[in-house]
């Protein structure tokens, strides 16, 4: 991108996040990407362990380049048609990378169905949000597994997707992604371990910074909104290192501190300390730390563009 596009890019698509949330999945290339993937690793599935991970690697560069090249292509058409129709057409694509909206409805969602004491149908609720299990869950279990998404996806849906779209444009905020989701699908273990192994590394590497990025930003929400922030900051500090994943406990560990709840995914890992019960109030409480950093994290993007626009004007 020249420079110019930057900002108003990035304030038309968290607006129309904002106003419009997630299309259907008719139009949404998440949902596209989600049905390439499925169609592809069939093929392989049964294969040896070494030919499942070559095949892994080969269709995620695969899918990444399918998404990623026609973007790259209609932007280098529209920069010499229109500056307009560039912001359009970016701040559309922009916005079908990251979701804030989306997470919240969901979340809130499965808060609703516990106040009304319909358990099984928030169960059902929190598998948009999660992939494991969730038909046994306790009501407690069920506010832990809701809020340890809402802290994860702050990164994963929105933090990270803007952070390639400051470093590589829209194209890189795709090509992030189309990881993520393939990670998502096939980046766990059991039957799509080597399949997805190299998805799941290449996620891994991408979201090194923007996790820790993340922690940083829930704290500072956690300030702003006066929880308990030197909590937050001592829990990201003494747990984030508990989950498989060399990321996720990052976020979820400073909304744990800053709660003073503990999170829990049984057999697998418990973040924070148990000072506050799991309620449903309590992913209410996660959703404002999410929103409140989003906010921050745009106004830091923000301020980013604006330096990187006087620099570029000095040279």
């Amino acid at each position: 991108m020249d420079g110019l596009e930057i900002l108003p890019v990035l304030f038309l698509a968290v607006a129309i996040d904002l106003a419009l949330g997630e299309p259907p999945n008719l139009f949404h290339p998440v949902a596209w990407m989600g049905k390439v993937t499925s169609f592809l690793v069939k093929a392989c599935i049964s294969q040896r362990p070494l030919v499942q991970f070559v095949w892994g690697a080969g269709i995620t560069l695969v899918i990444i380049g399918l998404f990623t090249a026609p973007v790259f292509f209609l932007f280098y058409y529209l920069k010499s048609l229109s500056f307009v129709a560039y912001v359009i057409a970016g701040a559309l694509l922009l916005k079908l990378t990251f979701s804030l909206r989306g997470l919240r409805r969901a979340a809130l969602d499965v808060k609703k169905l516990l106040l009304k004491r319909s358990l099984a149908e928030a169960r059902y609720a929190l598998r948009s949000l999660v992939s494991r299990n969730t038909g046994d869950l306790t009501e407690s279990l069920v506010v832990s597994a809701t809020v340890e998404s809402v802290a994860e996806n702050t990164c994963d849906s929105f933090v990270a997707p803007l952070f390639y779209y400051l470093l590589f444009g829209v194209s890189g905020a795709v090509a992030y992604r189309v990881v993520n989701t393939m990670d998502t699908m096939i980046g766990y273990h059991g039957e799509y371990e080597y399949l997805g192994k190299f998805a799941s590394r290449l996620d891994d590497v991408l979201n090194f910074i923007p996790a820790r990025l993340t922690a940083l930003l829930l704290v500072l929400a956690a300030f702003l909104l006066r929880r308990d922030a030197k909590m937050s900051w001592r829990v990201v500090c003494s747990d984030h290192a508990k989950t498989e994943s060399p990321n996720a406990g990052w976020s979820m560990a400073a909304v744990a501190g800053a709660l003073n709840v503990q999170l829990e995914k049984v057999g697998h890992y418990k973040l924070g300390i148990a000072d506050a019960s799991l309620v449903p109030e309590t992913i209410d409480a996660s959703v404002r730390l999410m929103q409140l950093a989003g906010l921050a994290w745009v106004v830091i993007c923000s301020i980013t563009g604006v330096i990187y626009l006087v620099f570029i004007s000095q040279t």
